[in-house]
C-alpha cells in the first residue's frame, strides 16, 4: 500500500510510539521496540507501508549522527590510545570470523568464492543496534563496551579492503574492476578534513554562532554531519566513518555541548526510524516457509560469533570475564553493512537471489537476538559483575606528589585548584558511576577504595607529600585518615570535616581539617548583612570575628568531644559571648571609620 510522505510518516510515528514504550515496560528495550513496529507494518505485516528500500537509506543518517556523537565523546588523544584495540582486536575479529565461516561454508559443500564473500558479510555487526543498545543500558563506558566501540569502528574503516576482495572474488576473476584512484581519493580526503578540521571548523562555528540565531546553529550542525558523511561515502568508505571523524575533530571545541543538544533528538528519531526501516525488510514469508532453517542459522551464527569474540577479548587482555561476555553479545549479530556486501555479491554473480534474500533473513533475524540476550546479561551477569568490582581495584600507574581520595564536588573543586597551579595529583574514587562521568570530561580516576592500605601503597602513598581525603562516607574517611597516619607517618594529610563532630576528632589526631559546608557558609552570613543593610566591610570584619573566635573554641573543646553533658554547656555560654563579641565590633566599626576619615 503507497501513501503519500505525510501518511506514512503517521504511519512510523504510530507504529513507535505503540511499540515502542509497551517493549521498555516489558523490559525488553527500545530497539527491540523499533523493530518490531517496522515488522508490523512492512510489506510482510499489515502492509501499511510498501517499500523499505527509499525510508532505509534515508533512515540512515540515523546511524550518521550516532556516530557523530560518539566521535564528540572522544578527543585524538583518547582515539589514539585506543589504536591497540581498533587495528589489533578489530581486525584479528574481522580475519578470524571470515576465515571460519569460509571454512563451516566450504564444508557444507559452497564454493570458496561464495564461502568467502558470505563470511565477510557474516563477520560485519551492527553498529546501530550495539552501540545503541550500549548507550541505553549505560554500558558504551564499560570495558566491554568499550571494546566492542572499537571493532564496530574497525569494521568500519574495513569497507574498502572487503570491496577490493569482493571485486577479486567475482566469477570473472578481474581484480582490476577495484578503482585504485578511488582508494587514493578517499586517504586524501581524510586528510584534507583532518587539516580542514583544524583550520576552519572552529572559525566557521564561530561565526554561525554570532548570528545569535539557534535555527541557523542547528541547521549549519546538520549540514556539518551529513555533508561530511556524503563526502566519504563518494568516495566508497562508511559514511558512519566521516561522521566519526568529524565528532572526533570537534571533541575539544568549545561547541560540543551545543552540538550535542541540537543534535541529540534527530538522532534518536531517525536511529528508530532506521530500526523500523530494519524491521520492515525483514521477509517474514521466509519465517513461515522455513522457520526452522533461518531461525537455526541465525542462533548458529549468533553462538559462533559470541564463541569467537569472547576468548577474543580475553586474549587481548581488555576484558574481565563479564565484560568480555558484554562484548561477545553485542557484536554477535550481523549488521546492516552485511546487506551492502551481499549486494555487491550479488551483482558480481557471487551469490544467488535466493542465498541473498535467505542470508538477509538471517542478518534481520540475529538483530532481533541482541536486544534479548543483553537483558539476559544485564540480570544474570551484571550482578556478579558489580560485586567483583569491589575486589578489583583499578592498577594504579602514575605517581604524584598529592594524592586525592574522593572526586566528588569537594574533591573536584580543591584538584582543580592544585592543576590550575600546576600541582598534578593522584585521584582515587569508589563509585563507579562517578569515574565514568568524570572520565568523560577528561579527568583520570582511578577505582579503588581509599581505606585500603594495599592501594594507598599502590597509588605512591610512601613517596608522596600530601594525600586529601575528600571521602562522602565520613566513617571511611576516618578510617583512611586513621590507618594513613598510621603506615605513611611522613604523609601530610588534609581531610574533608562532614561535621563539627569530625572537626573534634581530626584535631586530636592532629590532621587539619576543613568543614566542608563552612566557608560557603560563612559566605552566605556576609551576603545576608550585606542584603540587610550592613556596608560589605561590616560583614567581612563580623565573618572575620566569628571565624577566629569558632577557630579557637573548636580547638579548646576537642579534648571534650566525648562528653555530651559539657559541650552543651560551652554551646550555651559561647552564644553570649559570641553576642557581646560581634556586637562591640559593630559598635567599634562605624568610630573606626570616622577616624579613618
Amino acid at each position: 500500500m503507497e501513501h503519500g510522505f505525510l501518511e506514512q510518516a503517521l504511519v512510523y510515528l504510530a507504529a513507535a510510539v505503540i511499540a515502542v514504550p509497551i517493549c521498555r515496560r516489558l523490559g525488553l528495550g527500545s530497539v527491540l521496540g523499533f523493530l518490531i513496529a517496522g515488522a508490523a507494518i512492512g510489506p510482510w505485516g499489515l502492509r501499511l507501508i510498501g517499500n523499505p528500500a527509499t525510508v532505509l537509506q534515508f533512515a540512515e543518517i540515523g546511524v550518521v549522527l550516532l556516530l557523530f556523537l560518539v566521535g564528540l565523546e572522544l578527543d585524538p588523544r583518547r582515539l589514539w590510545a585506543l589504536r591497540r584495540p581498533i587495528f589489533g582486536m578489530g581486525a584479528a575479529q574481522v580475519v578470524v570470523t571470515i576465515l571460519v565461516f569460509a571454512v563451516l561454508g566450504r564444508a557444507l559443500g559452497l564454493a570458496w568464492p561464495v564461502a568467502v564473500a558470505s563470511g565477510m558479510g557474516l563477520a560485519m555487526s551492527s553498529t546501530a543496534i550495539g552501540l545503541a543498545t550500549l548507550a541505553e543500558k549505560g554500558l558504551l563506558q564499560a570495558p566491554g563496551g568499550q571494546a566492542s566501540f572499537s571493532v564496530l569502528l574497525f569494521q568500519d574503516i574495513a569497507v574498502i579492503p572487503l570491496l577490493l576482495v569482493l571485486a577479486m572474488l567475482s566469477q570473472s576473476g578481474d581484480a582490476h574492476t577495484f578503482d585504485w584512484r578511488a582508494s587514493l581519493r578517499a586517504v586524501a580526503l581524510i586528510a584534507g578534513l583532518i587539516v580542514a578540521g583544524r583550520l576552519l571548523l572552529r572559525p566557521l562555528l564561530r561565526y554561525i554562532a554570532q548570528t545569535g540565531l539557534r535555527e541557523i546553529f542547528i541547521a549549519f550542525s546538520l549540514l556539518l554531519v551529513t555533508g561530511i558523511a556524503q563526502l566519504m561515502h563518494a568516495v566508497g568508505l562508511s559514511m558512519a566513518l566521516g561522521a566519526f571523524l568529524a565528532g572526533v575533530l570537534l571533541a575539544d571545541s568549545e561547541y560540543r555541548h551545543e552540538l550535542e543538544l541540537d543534535i541529540e533528538p534527530f538522532k534518536g528519531l531517525l536511529l528508530g526510524l532506521f530500526f523500523i526501516a530494519v524491521g520492515m525488510s525483514v521477509d517474514l514469508g521466509l519465517f513461515v516457509r522455513s522457520p526452522l532453517l533461518v531461525l537455526g542459522l541465525a542462533l548458529g551464527v549468533v553462538v559462533l560469533k559470541a564463541a569467537l569474540l569472547y576468548p577474543l577479548s580475553i586474549g587481548f587482555g581488555y576484558c574481565g570475564r563479564a565484560d568480555a561476555t558484554l562484548f561477545a553479545i553485542a557484536l554477535s549479530q550481523v549488521g546492516e553493512f552485511a546487506f551492502v556486501l551481499f549486494g555487491v555479491a550479488a551483482s558480481q554473480k557471487l551469490l544467488d537471489r535466493a542465498t541473498v534474500d535467505l542470508l538477509n533473513a538471517v542478518v534481520a533475524a540475529s538483530m532481533v537476538s541482541t536486544p534479548l540476550l543483553m537483558i539476559a546479561w544485564q540480570r544474570l551477569v551484571a550482578p556478579r559483575l558489580t560485586r567483583q568490582a569491589a575486589h578489583a581495584p583499578d592498577r594504579i600507574e602514575e605517581r604524584n606528589p598529592v594524592i586525592v581520595a574522593g572526586f566528588g564536588r569537594f574533591g573536584q573543586v580543591v584538584t582543580r585548584v592544585l592543576r590550575g597551579m600546576g600541582i598534578r595529583a593522584t585521584i582515587i574514587e569508589h563509585d563507579p558511576g562517578q569515574i565514568e562521568t568524570v572520565r568523560r570530561f577528561g579527568w583520570k580516576a582511578y577505582y579503588g577504595d581509599a581505606t585500603r592500605l594495599d592501594l594507598l601503597e599502590a597509588a605512591g602513598a610512601r613517596d608522596a607529600t600530601l594525600l586529601i581525603v575528600a571521602i562522602d562516607d565520613q566513617d571511611a574517611a576516618m578510617r583512611t585518615v586513621k590507618r594513613a597516619r598510621e603506615r605513611f607517618p611522613g604523609l601530610k594529610i588534609l581531610a574533608r570535616a562532614h561535621s563539627r563532630t569530625d572537626a573534634y576528632e581530626y584535631i586530636a589526631l592532629d590532621v587539619p581539617s576543613v568543614r566542608e559546608t563552612y566557608g560557603s557558609a560563612l559566605d552566605a552570613a556576609s551576603g545576608a548583612l550585606q542584603l540587610l543593610g550592613r556596608s560589605a566591610d561590616e560583614a567581612r570584619q563580623a565573618v572575620q570575628q566569628f571565624r577566629a573566635y569558632d577557630e579557637q573554641r573548636l580547638v579548646a573543646l576537642a579534648p571534650h568531644r566525648l562528653d555530651e553533658k559539657k559541650l552543651i554547656d560551652f554551646a550555651r555560654k559561647e552564644r553570649e559571648n559570641l553576642n557581646q563579641l560581634l556586637t562591640n565590633e559593630a559598635a567599634q566599626a562605624p568610630a573606626a571609620g570616622a577616624r579613618a576619615d
